[in-house]
């Protein structure tokens, strides 16, 4: 059984919206966790799984299906929530977020948590993980194709530069990865901690397709990552452009967005009127 197809943007916009107010449920009813590169990328996560992705809830490990690697790895809660909402476990399990014995641990972990195609959680790392699946799969003669999405943070470390040179030497055009660029990272600004400025150009340097995109523009995402697809003989780059936390005016854009605590329900009331007005949103479970 595939995933249904949403391509028309009302339908879209709704399915964000829920998705936002239910991240932040979850993360306030457990009192911590990573809301600001969670809620930033939701339109992304969503055009995959819901737009073009081959994936087969109720076969995760179909041989045939395309991969996911979240090598920002603390940005899980936004990739659970869009496999329980594609089918992939009961949307009961988005409760249990990062409890004890939970199958949702605060960074995904492939052996917990089904649809899960790797565990990450150490920056840096996932990149060099998706490039070898990527290998994998062209050994295997497999037609699908590898996704990966990485933190700006995370681009200032070096296993990121290589496995960007191993990919281009390897001409793995069936690796497509973007960058998660909201321009923060967990101290401070990007470009007061270490700027990747020409991000562009750097990556083009390494041997890459680059092209840049608006990561909440539904139509800008899907063109750019469906583009990329198609190109031969390298691998691509997406470089989305972000807003940490979109979606919660309490957080938008600031740097305490990472990792936050809701200790008490006056924090939890007030996060969610960040939201602003969800009437229309039934939360699932």
């Amino acid at each position: 059984m595939y995933v249904e197809r949403i391509d028309n943007k009302e339908h879209l916009d709704a399915l964000a919206k829920e998705l936002r107010c239910v991240i932040t449920d979850i993360i306030c009813k457990v009192g911590w966790g990573h809301l600001g590169g969670t809620l930033g990328l939701v339109e992304i996560i969503v055009t995959l799984y819901f737009r073009i992705m081959k994936t087969k809830p109720d076969e995760p490990r179909w041989e045939d299906r395309d991969r996911f690697v979240m090598s920002k790895g603390h940005a899980g809660p936004v990739l659970y929530a869009v496999l329980a909402y594609c089918g992939f476990f009961p949307k009961e399990w988005l409760l249990t977020l990062n409890k004890h014995g939970t199958r949702l641990p605060s960074h995904v972990d492939q052996i917990r948590t089904p649809g899960v195609d790797m565990t990450t959680g150490s920056l840096g790392q996932g990149l060099s993980a998706a490039v070898g699946i990527a290998l994998a799969c062209r050994l295997d003669k497999k037609n699908n194709t590898v996704f990966c999405v990485i933190g700006d943070g995370e681009s200032q470390e070096g296993n990121i530069w290589e496995a960007a040179m191993f990919a281009a030497h390897n001409n793995l055009d069936n690796l497509v990865v973007i960058t998660d660029y909201n321009k923060l990272q967990v101290d401070d600004r990007i470009d007061e901690i270490n700027s990747l400025e020409p991000l562009v150009d750097k990556w083009k340097a390494f041997g890459w397709e680059v092209s840049e995109m608006n990561g909440h523009d539904w139509d800008d995402i899907y063109a750019t990552t469906t583009q990329a697809i198609k190109v031969i003989g390298k691998p691509a780059m997406a470089i989305a452009h972000t807003v940490k936390a979109k979606g919660n005016v309490c957080y938008e854009d600031q740097v305490s967005c990472h990792s936050i605590k809701v200790p008490n329900q006056e924090e939890y009331d007030r996060l969610i009127k960040g939201l602003g007005d969800i009437s229309d949103v039934t939360l699932p479970y």
